[in-house]
């Protein structure tokens, strides 16, 4: 049995689309799931894998746009490609405004589709990826001591051993053994590298107030 490593999304009120599409997508070694409106979809569990969505516009209840909406904010690694019978210039602009990788009219290319649908995982990889690694440089960060983070903020900021010591009234032997610590906890074989993991931690939304390191 084969192993999934990517799935296609899919959401249309219309039955004949779907399974056209779900075809399509299972021929090209992809997993195909396939929802007829937003709310069954939503009430999906997350995929922990590279996945897209396809999105049909005009649906009931919640629409596509709507969707993206509600996408854009909890599935940040799920990208979107609209497909649409009626589209128009304004619906355009805003889906591709709010972040999606393509807006089909229908009737469209099979060749279109999975160019699209090619984009779309791999950005989904990427941010998979990002994730994965801004998760475990917090888990890193969460085995620093109180001490340890205030040494790592300021080696990142630039100042040297000596002066570090004198913003916290520490010598500069026992900076020295903190420095050490932080380098060993977050895993760091470099400067240059241990900034670059402060930056990304700053960078990204903290789950919580007391696990992001400050310039």
């Amino acid at each position: 049995m084969s192993t999934v490593t990517s799935i296609v999304f899919i959401v249309d009120d219309d039955v004949s689309v779907r399974e056209s599409l779900e075809l399509l997508i299972q021929n090209e070694g992809w997993q195909a799931e396939t929802f007829a409106s937003a709310q069954e979809f939503l009430d999906h569990p997350r995929a922990a894998l590279p996945s897209c969505l396809i999105l049909d516009v005009s649906l009931p209840g919640l629409n596509g746009l709507e969707l993206q909406q509600r996408v854009a904010a909890e599935r940040t690694d799920m990208p979107i490609i609209f497909i649409t019978g009626h589209g128009d210039i304004p619906m355009t602009v805003r889906a591709m405004k709010a972040g999606a990788i393509e807006f089909l009219t229908k009737p469209f290319s099979d060749e279109a589709l999975l160019n699209a649908i090619r984009q779309a995982l791999q950005r989904s990889r990427l941010a998979l990826s990002h994730e994965a690694d801004i998760r475990e440089l917090r888990n890193c960060y969460t085995l620093l001591t109180p001490r340890e983070r205030q040494v790592m903020a300021l080696v990142v900021s630039g100042l040297l051993n000596k002066q570090i010591g004198g913003e916290l009234g520490i010598s500069e032997i026992t900076v020295k053994a903190h420095r050490g610590q932080v380098m060993q906890k977050m895993k760091a074989d470099s400067l240059a590298s241990l900034v670059k993991m402060a930056a990304k931690l700053r960078s990204a939304r903290p789950p919580d107030s007391g696990t992001t390191p400050t310039a």
